[in-house]
């Protein structure tokens, strides 16, 4: 892959998809694992699960985007305002003092940061479409 926004698109789906695969395989061992989960209530397997699937199917979202440019934009818009939606709950849970500030450092890397690139690969992909039509 030479392009390195495709690349960028590419490890990115390949880790959403390969969390939610952990959270589907080992839901148990995924909340112990990840910081700051068992601070937001007690284990509850089947929503760890369900979860799991969405990561999946954003995750693919992304790889499926990264491969067929017809779709890319579709793609990578809805997985990312599922990550929007995701990231702004996080935060929202810190204003409303759910979660203390220290969240927003810990979230970052997971929640955040996966949110503002599938939002920079997806305006990417917009200006991409838009250089490729003309104009008239």
């Amino acid at each position: 892959m030479r392009n390195p926004v495709l690349l960028l698109a590419a490890i990115l789906g390949l880790g959403l998809a390969a969390n939610g695969l952990y959270m589907l395989a080992a839901p148990a061992d995924w909340y112990l694992a990840v910081p700051g989960v068992t601070t937001t209530g007690s284990f509850n397997q089947h929503f760890v699960r369900d979860i799991g699937l969405i990561f999946v199917l954003i995750g693919a979202a992304y790889l499926a985007g990264a491969a067929r440019p017809g779709d890319r934009i579709a793609l990578w818009a809805a997985a990312t305002l599922w990550l929007a939606g995701h990231a702004l709950f996080h935060l929202w849970e810190v204003a409303v003092g759910i979660c203390g500030t220290s969240a927003i450092a810990r979230d970052f890397p997971a929640v955040t940061l996966p949110a503002i690139l599938g939002a920079a690969l997806t305006g990417w992909a917009v200006a991409a479409r838009r250089r490729e039509k003309p104009t008239g």
